[in-house]
């Protein structure tokens, strides 16, 4: 009887703490409905909840630059308020998905085929690396600056990553803080280096034409 008390208040116990580590760690607000209904959309029906947009991919040519296609609120109306989003990364040989951050969420990632190094900074400056084989998973913490890079020179790579929020969010490190107009004398200075430097790198970051 004792051990079965044990138990339960053990299991109890999980319980609990896995309810306080959702709340601790959702990225999204709680709904008081089991969805939430765009106003301009008039018929919920099961296409509501079905998205589409991943079909392009299938059978399509490879990219010759990374690209992400991601299923977040913006392209999946449902996901408001469930705390979930998709995305698909692809990564041709030798292309990197330079470092970024998700202010709003965790990152996990599933490595489908190929291989990836991946790295995160924590705030102590401290990196974590690691390479990746197809069949691992990899999470990037809420909030901190990662990147994964496809060194192999002939082979691409493609992975899964799932986000805790439908809205996780994306800010670019490269493009933050060379393409959003801060003065290159700041910059300058902040780097320890010339203004040239701070304009050659802002020019290799400025759209083709």
């Amino acid at each position: 009887m004792a051990l079965m008390t044990f138990k339960h208040e053990l299991i109890f116990k999980l319980v609990i703490s896995f309810a306080i580590f959702h709340m601790v760690i959702a990225g999204d607000p709680d709904i008081l409905s089991y969805f939430i209904v765009p106003p301009n959309v008039t018929i919920v029906d099961s296409n509501f909840f079905t998205f589409t947009g991943m079909r392009i991919l299938l059978g399509a040519a490879p990219p010759t630059a990374f690209k992400v296609s991601k299923a977040s609120i913006a392209e999946f109306l449902a996901l408001n308020g469930q705390s979930v989003s998709y995305a698909i990364l692809q990564y041709p040989a030798a292309s990197v998905n330079p470092p970024h951050t998700h202010p709003r969420s965790a990152e996990l990632l599933f490595l489908l085929d190929g291989s990836l190094q991946v790295g995160f900074v924590d705030t102590t400056n401290r990196l974590f690396t690691q390479t990746l084989q197809a069949g691992d998973l990899f999470v990037f913490p809420k909030g901190l600056v990662h990147y994964q890079y496809n060194s192999d020179a002939k082979n691409s790579a493609i992975a899964v990553s799932a986000f805790g929020s439908a809205n996780a969010g994306t800010v670019s490190v490269p493009n933050t803080v060379f393409t959003t107009g801060i003065d290159d004398g700041i910059l300058a200075k902040s780097f320890k280096t010339d203004i040239a430097t701070i304009q050659k790198i802002k020019a290799g970051l400025a759209p083709k034409a």
